[in-house]
């Protein structure tokens, strides 16, 4: 069991010992240093505060936890419930909120919740903000408010029809063509808001859907992160329909990958270089994506007369980055989409508009879009962290090795060589490291891997 503190937020497993896990005693802890945050960075007399949560099984626990907390502290609570991470991200400047919290460990297996933290614009925390709070949190020297001044709770329960609302007035999502296009798609969503949300918006858009995992139990029938290994289920499921194609996404909807319609992944790196080509192709601009992500955007961008930047892993990151580039689209590469027209803040629901509609566009099919792109090939692993391994002294060991390269230490070392590339990196969210490769072939992809990871195993001894 585990818990993991960081500048995004607390997360960990429910259950076990006080400070070992995410108890209650640990939500009420971090849940008052935020709203100590917020209280002490706010001249409003009277603050409020979204929160929403996914569809886990200790989701509704957590979420009382924490909204009691709150008014407690003497803020207002509006109770969003079962909802998205961009749902609540749209919500908080809606409502002219002070702040956000969603519940959830995102594509962390369903034993794990989490609290992430946004600020008054709907988006996460920066560094300074995160390091506060878990300063505050330490110390564990709350002043709650009197009887009189306790906050409320109001709860509003249709902020994912008023999503999908918001993401059907983008200039460049057009549910008329989507409509025309008469597509049959399948929906897995792992049994979390995704199977609200996602189904929703392709009805109101025309769509004929299929239903898997839909059902917001919690309960998920497999790993919820959208990768290849974990969703044969959909991919069989899109060929017995004949379906145009497959959705996918992970339990708080933040992370989107396609199926094409012979049962294949589309790759979820190339979520987001399909959907920065549509926008490009109508407003020509810059693009950023994390240093994880494939070389394949910033072709794409170079093709629309655009520049690319890379930034460090995390969503915080690249909003900043995007922010001071100008961006017109980006995200990261494992399916995130953060389009500035809507907000910034990775949304499946608008990647789902941005695809359709360009899909809807070019009147291909999505294997046929898959080709137009450059064919580059990942390969995503990880060595389970021990007390004794020093990840720091492992990377330094890898950047002096390779310094005749072309080398990044913003987040981790990430290695570029002429045909290929591989990116280390000490997880935020998980006790591991993570290796991540690409290259032009899956086999050479999976053997820069296994080097990599030899040879990290070697220093380690």
């Amino acid at each position: 069991m585990s818990l993991i503190k960081s500048i995004s937020g607390i997360r960990g497993t429910i259950g076990g010992k006080t400070g070992d896990n995410l108890t209650p005693i640990d939500t009420v802890k971090f849940a008052a240093a935020y709203g100590t945050w917020l209280k002490n960075n706010s001249t409003n007399k009277k603050l409020s505060v979204v929160v929403g949560r996914d569809a886990r099984i200790s989701g509704k626990m957590v979420q009382e936890l924490t909204m009691n907390t709150l008014t407690g502290l003497g803020i207002n609570v509006i109770d969003i419930d079962l909802s998205t991470t961009p749902t609540v991200e749209i919500a908080v400047p809606l409502e002219n909120a002070d702040g956000g919290i969603i519940l959830t460990a995102s594509h962390n297996p369903k034993q794990w919740n989490a609290l992430k933290l946004l600020n008054n614009k709907g988006e996460f925390l920066d560094g300074a903000a995160g390091a506060k709070i878990l300063e505050y949190a330490e110390q564990d020297n709350f002043n709650f408010s009197e009887v009189d001044d306790l906050g409320t709770i109001t709860r509003k329960e249709n902020y994912i029809d008023i999503h999908i609302e918001e993401v059907l007035k983008l200039k460049l999502v057009d549910a008329e063509k989507i409509k025309h296009a008469g597509f049959k798609v399948v929906v897995d969503g792992v049994n979390s808001t995704g199977g609200i949300a996602i189904p929703k918006l392709l009805k109101k858009m025309g769509v004929e859907v299929i239903e898997l995992y839909c059902e917001p139990n919690g309960h998920f029938p497999h790993n919820p992160e959208p990768l290849k290994e974990h969703l044969t289920d959909i991919c069989e499921l899109v060929k017995k329909e004949k379906a145009d194609f497959g959705i996918v996404v992970d339990p708080d909807v933040d992370r989107l990958a396609f199926i094409d319609e012979n049962g294949e992944m589309f790759g979820e790196e190339y979520t987001l270089v399909a959907c920065a080509d549509y926008v490009l192709s109508k407003t020509p601009g810059n693009t950023v994506s994390n240093l994880s992500s494939s070389r394949a955007l910033n072709d794409v961008t170079k093709k629309h007369g655009g520049e690319y930047k890379a930034s460090a892993v995390g969503e915080v990151n690249v909003v900043q980055l995007m922010k001071d580039t100008n961006t017109v689209i980006g995200g990261e590469g494992n399916g995130g989409i953060i389009y500035p027209e809507s907000h910034y803040g990775r949304d499946s629901l608008v990647g789902v508009g941005l695809f359709l509609t360009y899909l809807a566009e070019k009147k291909i099919s999505v294997s046929e879009l898959r080709k137009e792109y450059p064919a580059y090939f990942m390969s995503k692993n990880k060595i389970q962290l021990t007390p004794e391994i020093d990840v720091d002294e492992i990377l330094k060991a890898m950047e002096e090795k390779y310094k005749a390269e072309e080398i990044s230490t913003i987040d981790g070392v990430k290695i570029d060589f002429a045909e290929n590339w591989v990116h280390l990196r000490k997880s935020n969210t998980e006790p591991i490291i993570r290796i991540y490769t690409e290259a032009k072939s899956q086999d050479k992809a999976d053997k820069l891997a296994h080097d990599m990871i030899k040879e990290i195993k070697e220093i380690v001894g």
